[in-house]
């Protein structure tokens, strides 16, 4: 099961953990984690392409583990840029958990 959890700041996202792999399926074949790594790579992917702002990133591919933050110092733009992929992602992730929760625990604190 991959676990993920949200942690918000004055209403606003600031940290995503993902922990452990899914085992929907086998390794390479797991649909669900590689969509569940999509949503979440393509909006890390989003906060340093596309707003340009410097994320702190622990990565360990082999546990499947994911863990970024955003740095406290961003403009009032780059925070609400953020937001909007940030909110974006969580959607992804919740409509994932809602059919798949035996396989995605999420928690948004």
């Amino acid at each position: 099961m991959t676990k993920v959890t949200i942690t918000k700041s004055n209403n606003r996202i600031t940290t995503v953990e993902c922990d452990g792999h899914t085992n929907y399926g086998e390794a390479g074949e797991d649909i669900v984690c590689a969509a569940l790594s999509s949503v979440v790579q393509t909006a890390l992917l989003g906060l340093l392409a596309v707003v340009q702002i410097n994320v702190d990133i622990k990565r360990d591919d082999k546990k499947g583990y994911l863990k970024f933050s955003l740095p406290n110092n961003m403009s009032e733009t780059d925070k609400e840029k953020s937001e909007v992929i940030l909110q974006t992602m969580l959607c992804g992730i919740s409509d994932l958990h809602i059919g798949y929760s035996d396989f995605i625990e999420l928690e948004v604190k």
